[in-house]
């Protein structure tokens, strides 16, 4: 088994304005492209840029309010409620002119004077009120744990946990984003990440460990992550989600690497 690869857009090609990231992405042999926050960006002008590139938008996220900033974010705020809601009717609206497979609600912090068990029940209903909605036009939703270490007090920071809350949302329009990334620097063995969210996984996303960067650049066993994917029968997109160098991006090594192994589909590269 082998997947196609998505370039996450916010993190590559950083020399380039947003829209000119698109061409570059297929010109480097992605097979699609995902935007942490798109919103800034016409949706005309992204539809447009897609389409001239022959890529589909694999995921964006939903608007996460002060979250970048260092706050806690929206969907697991109750005192933010109506503001989750505008999010999402945002979303819904972008949604529909650039058709994502896929948006990605971030849990976020937990913000002060908010009980964790508050957080999580607000996060839960959340989730669902935005698969409810994603559902009608078919676009799946999902959810990723962040390690603590980079975000200090993120809501949901290992498989364990993530595992327990798509469980809880209960949704089959909602399923687990993994980040192997995120699973390595709280300390997983990225094997186990994917046994405890088999069967639950919609997306997965990838940078080495330390440092997020390109694969080979680290100390990450990528052999024995995808060897646990394919032994779950993983079907979706992997995507990259790593800080390049020079070179990283525009002609990725790993990339090449990954397809003669196998694990990568091929590309136009």
């Amino acid at each position: 088994m082998s997947w196609p690869l998505a370039a996450n857009l916010s993190l590559l090609f950083p020399e380039l304005p947003l829209i000119e990231r698109v061409a570059a992405a297929r010109q480097a042999g992605f097979d699609g492209v995902e935007i942490q926050f798109p919103y800034d960006t016409p949706a005309k002008q992204l539809a447009s840029a897609l389409a001239a590139a022959e890529l589909p938008l694999v995921l964006i996220n939903l608007p996460a309010g002060d979250f970048v900033q260092g706050g806690p974010g929206l969907a697991a705020v109750p005192a933010r409620q109506d503001e989750f809601d505008a999010a999402l009717a945002q979303a819904l609206r972008y949604a529909a002119e650039v058709r994502p497979q896929r948006v990605n609600v971030l849990p976020g912090r937990l913000a002060d004077g908010v009980a964790r068990a508050s957080a999580l029940a607000c996060l839960v209903a959340n989730l669902r009120r935005a698969a409810d909605a994603f559902v009608e036009l078919g676009i799946g939703v999902c959810c990723e744990a962040i390690n603590r270490l980079d975000i200090e007090g993120f809501l949901v920071a290992g498989s364990a946990e993530l595992a327990e809350l798509i469980a809880e949302v209960d949704h089959p329009n909602c399923s687990a984003q993994l980040d192997f990334y995120h699973m390595a620097r709280m300390g997983e063995a990225l094997p186990a990440s994917v046994a405890a969210l088999a069967g639950r996984i919609g997306h997965v996303q990838f940078a080495d460990v330390p440092g997020r960067g390109a694969p080979g650049s680290g100390e990450m066993d990528f052999s024995s992550a995808l060897n646990a994917l394919r032994q779950a029968d993983y079907e979706g997109w992997l995507a990259a989600e790593y800080r390049p160098v020079a070179g990283d991006a525009t002609s990725p090594q790993w990339l090449v690497q990954w397809r003669q192994q196998g694990w990568a589909k091929g590309g136009e590269a």
